[in-house]
């Protein structure tokens, strides 16, 4: 898959583009991508970072970075990405003006967008718009119950099976490996510390069932009570692994909450208690 930063990258040859943030790449998302690889080839996503409402003022917790939102556009058969730097002067132009400067530029033939979609100057653009410019535009109703704000709502309280039925996939939690306080080794039960950017939105606390690296991991996210924390950390123990993940990055799968977090009466019972989260662990399935 081809990713662009600017219009003049890609080739302007007819193409079938699909607009959007995709956060997440969600079923909705998918539906949408699925619309246009119907309409022919090749698919060309725009798509954009940092998120509009973030650049807009608002607060938004993300469920993907770009790294992840692109690697899950590739997976969904995507052929190029257009990812277009969303500027507070990007959200002023007027949308004839975005339309024409970037859809026309990289040869958009047909246009698939959500039925939601909005864009440009005060989000005065829309399909109806794209279509009195010459575009063939093809608007997908909303999948219902489907959105990223629904999917952040159901992690904050932990739901990952119930986020899991709108994602068409596994939430995840994704960061890089860095030097942590090194306790789960030495209970026997080593784990990665993950540095999330502060972007990503983090589930809510407790323990988890997931995967990493295509091993079952126990994932420890919160404060670790046990031993008076007040920082959060996400610490999943990979299962039946040995090596070195220092500095590698982490994409961890989210299965199922364990059990929320809690001090204990003394380090045997808390080794008691991993110990079975992790046969717990085993014995998981994965939500799709």
């Amino acid at each position: 898959m081809k990713v662009a930063h600017r219009p003049e990258e890609l080739v302007a040859d007819e193409c079938v583009v699909a607009i959007g943030s995709f956060d997440g790449v969600h079923r909705g998302h998918r539906r949408v991508l699925e619309t246009a690889r119907a309409a022919g080839a090749p698919v060309t996503v725009v798509t954009f970072w940092p998120h509009p409402r973030l650049v807009l003022g608002n607060r938004v917790e993300l469920l993907s970075t770009l790294e992840r939102r692109l690697e899950l556009l590739e997976e969904a058969g995507v052929d190029e990405v257009l990812v277009v730097e969303f500027t507070p002067e990007l959200a002023a132009r007027q949308p004839a003006e975005f339309a024409e400067s970037v859809l026309r530029q990289i040869g958009a033939r047909v246009i698939v967008v959500g039925e939601s979609f909005r864009f440009g100057r005060a989000a005065a653009g829309d399909s109806a718009l794209l279509g009195r410019l010459g575009f063939d535009v093809r608007t997908v109703p909303t999948v219902d119950g489907v959105s990223s704000t629904h999917v952040r709502s159901l992690l904050r309280e932990g739901d990952v099976v119930g986020a899991a039925r709108l994602l068409g996939r596994p939430p995840e939690v994704e960061g890089t490996v860095v030097l942590g306080h090194q306790r789960g080794g030495t209970l026997g039960y080593p784990t990665a510390n993950l540095s999330v950017p502060a972007e990503l939105l983090v589930p809510a606390y407790g323990i988890y069932a997931g995967s990493a690296l295509g091993h079952r991991a126990a994932i420890s996210i919160g404060v670790n009570p046990h031993y008076g924390g007040d920082e959060r950390r996400i610490e999943p123990h990979l299962l039946d692994f040995e090596g070195d993940l220092y500095g590698r990055r982490l994409v961890v799968e989210l299965w199922q909450r364990l059990r929320e977090e809690r001090v204990f009466s003394s380090e045997d019972e808390l080794v008691a208690q991993i110990t079975r989260d992790v046969e717990e662990t085993r014995a998981a399935e994965r939500p799709t």
